[in-house]
């Protein structure tokens, strides 16, 4: 993260040696050979997340999943016995970041995959990450997996990602990392000017692209998850709810209550996350008691458009073991 006067400006620089099918990066996919290491409190990582469960990755890359609050140091195990990961045995995911490179001098970030036989980090290049999910592990997707970066509607995907990442996955925070009212302003609007036009192109289609869930709708929706939570209040974002917003509200409600989604949730830590860590913008630490969760479990009515939401395939099957997350209430 960073600042340009009073403007937020997000640093993009990642690792971005990526796992492939052939290993070109020298680091090939090989079932039981890397960790996914996560927050739930990440919108970032929140996707790795969905899409692992989704394709059914669990039985062939194991998942690490930090606590939601975190020091200047970085994203810590302190959810595990002893506060150090079972399988990488770390206590801080900066160790495996300096020990792909002593003097690393980027942010340590999660989502970020660890080869666990040397205990270094290969990437935490989040978009990538989910993409090679979709394509380079491919032989080890589960039967039925769904398809979620089709090669016929790549181009529409990677359009509407870019917009999205600017407006709404980025502006959020553009919103709430400002220092100067110009600055503010400038992402408030680009942000609901988004999202009207969002809610039109939802209104008569299931999903963002196609009649199926794509890598577009999981982008989308681990922002409109943590909404009304956290960038309505905390970041500023108030022109409105998104339980103020019908399409957008629907929207993610079904894809909330979509297997695979919902079920990787957990607002307790995203609320701590974002109110504990962020004390420039919240300097007392204090978190919320609201907003009510439950209505993300009340009917949506979207499957009146159609769409097939795993295509020719099928849903997930039950979360692993370890993995659950409690439910709204």
């Amino acid at each position: 993260m960073g600042t340009d006067g009073s403007a937020y400006v997000r640093d993009q620089r990642y690792l971005t040696t990526r796992i492939t099918a052939d290993g070109r990066d020298g680091y090939p996919v090989e079932p039981g050979r890397y960790r996914l290491v996560v927050s739930r409190a990440c919108p970032w990582a929140n996707r790795s997340v969905i899409v692992r469960r989704l394709l059914g990755l669990e039985p062939v890359l194991s998942m690490g999943i930090c606590g939601p609050t975190h020091d200047e140091r970085s994203w810590t195990f302190d959810l595990d016995p002893g506060g150090r990961d079972p399988v990488l045995k770390i206590e801080r995911l900066q160790e495996a970041f300096f020990a792909r490179d002593p003097d690393y001098p980027l942010g340590i970030t999660v989502p970020a995959i660890v080869d666990i036989p040397t205990g270094k980090v290969v990437t935490n290049d989040f978009a990538q990450i989910t993409l090679d999910l979709s394509t380079e592990w491919r032989a080890h997707h589960r039967p039925g997996a769904p398809d979620l970066y089709p090669e016929r509607h790549r181009d529409e995907i990677d359009t509407i990602n870019a917009d999205v990442f600017r407006d709404v996955n980025n502006a959020v925070y553009e919103a709430g990392f400002a220092t100067g009212q110009d600055a503010y302003e400038r992402a408030y609007r680009k942000l609901f000017r988004r999202l009207d036009i969002l809610e039109e192109h939802l209104a008569a289609r299931r999903y963002l692209v196609g009649d199926t869930i794509t890598e577009a709708d999981i982008r989308l929706f681990t922002t409109l998850v943590r909404f009304d939570a956290v960038y309505h209040g905390h970041f500023k974002c108030n022109r409105g709810k998104l339980a103020e917003m019908p399409v957008l509200w629907a929207y993610a409600r079904d894809l909330f209550q979509t297997p695979g989604f919902g079920d990787t949730i957990d607002f307790p830590q995203i609320k701590e996350h974002y109110y504990v860590v962020h004390r420039d913008v919240n300097p007392t630490g204090v978190v919320p008691l609201g907003p009510d969760t439950s209505g993300w479990l009340t009917p949506h009515g979207r499957d009146r458009l159609g769409g097939r939401p795993f295509g020719d395939g099928t849903p997930p099957g039950p979360v692993a073991s370890g993995e659950a997350v409690t439910a709204p209430v």
